[in-house]
């Protein structure tokens, strides 16, 4: 059983709460349990700024899936909740990016793990900094705390009151 798998779950298109709620109880089916979960933020979109604001969070899966079958499933569970892709950084009903397994290095051509986006994204790392603050970089080695000590990003990331 791998622990440490770090998904970054987005919506910013329909109901953003209930997406990000089925999206939490179809990793639970498909991908493993759900053994942490940060609450849920709102920021201005990132890259492609001319659209809704999004709704972020992190949860940590433990499972026993290799990282290319939890992409696949990630994809399904995409598909199944709306997602359509039309272009980089635009509006979707789910996103959902894996940020970390364990501290397992993967590069291929469909799969960069950790995501290349960490250190640069406040958006990803509040809610990571939330559930995992000393959890360290596999490449960087760095933790996450210090990640979001040094993130050049000043997006607003507001944390929605439960």
């Amino acid at each position: 059983m791998i622990e440490g798998i770090f998904l970054l779950l987005g919506s910013n298109l329909g109901d953003k709460k209930k997406l990000l709620n089925v999206a939490c109880m179809e990793i639970d089916k498909q991908i493993g349990q759900i053994t942490r979960k940060s609450a849920l933020y709102e920021t201005a979109a990132w890259g492609k700024t001319d659209q809704p604001t999004f709704i972020n969070q992190v949860v940590e899966v433990s499972s026993d899936l290799p990282a290319k079958e939890i992409l696949v499933r990630i994809n399904q569970i995409e598909s199944l909740l709306g997602r359509v892709r039309m272009e980089k950084w635009g509006a979707r009903m789910i996103d959902i990016d894996i940020l970390y397994y364990g501290q397992d290095i993967v590069d291929t051509e469909s799969l960069t793990i950790p995501h290349p986006g960490i250190p640069n994204r406040q958006f990803t790392l509040v809610p990571l900094v939330e559930i995992a603050p000393d959890f360290m970089h596999p490449v960087i080695q760095k933790s996450n705390k210090e990640l979001l000590a040094t993130c050049p990003d000043t997006l607003e990331v507001n944390l929605i009151k439960r």
